[in-house]
């Protein structure tokens, strides 16, 4: 899963997102579960989200920076008022407005904004942002079921982050 020899290619397409200050802040935010920060999960959704347009010939630059962002927010879900369905819809507009900062192309806003597809109001108009969305969901369930650990995604997340 986690290929050594494509490390470099998927820090590369970040461009050093992962090492920003305000990034690594999502480092203090647990997602999903205590075992899993949201950087971790950020980078996990960004690295599936490489790895598939790549092979598919997609725009894997743009679907690994949008998933590293997509979650760029810095709020405790527990506790806050509005219910899990009113958080689910607000938060990509909250990571957009942080990844902004960024300087983010028409696509990598699109993939942020829409990640909780089918939850926004709008459809997606990239691939990618399909990708994106679902590899959001497929790391969601991993680490809600506790499957992480197991399959060593989480120390594979680390492992990226440490070489960068």
């Amino acid at each position: 899963m986690w290929r050594t020899n494509r490390m470099q290619q998927f820090l590369d397409c970040l461009n050093d997102l992962e090492r920003d200050p305000y990034v690594q802040q999502l480092r203090k935010f647990n997602q999903h579960t205590a075992a899993t920060t949201r950087y971790d999960h950020c980078l996990c959704v960004a690295y599936f989200s490489f790895t598939i347009c790549r092979w598919l010939g997609w725009d894997y630059v743009a679907a690994a920076r949008g998933g590293m962002l997509h979650d760029l927010y810095m709020a405790e879900w527990e506790g806050s008022d509005g219910g899990a369905l009113s958080r689910w819809r607000t938060h990509p507009h909250a990571a957009l407005q942080n990844a902004r900062r960024f300087g983010l192309s028409k696509k990598e806003e699109d993939i942020i904004v829409n990640h909780m597809f089918p939850l926004t109001p709008v459809l997606p108009r990239y691939k990618e942002s399909y990708v994106v969305s679902t590899a959001d969901k497929i790391a969601a369930v991993l680490e809600k079921t506790h499957l992480v650990r197991p399959l060593g995604i989480c120390q594979s997340c680390r492992a990226i982050a440490e070489a960068a």
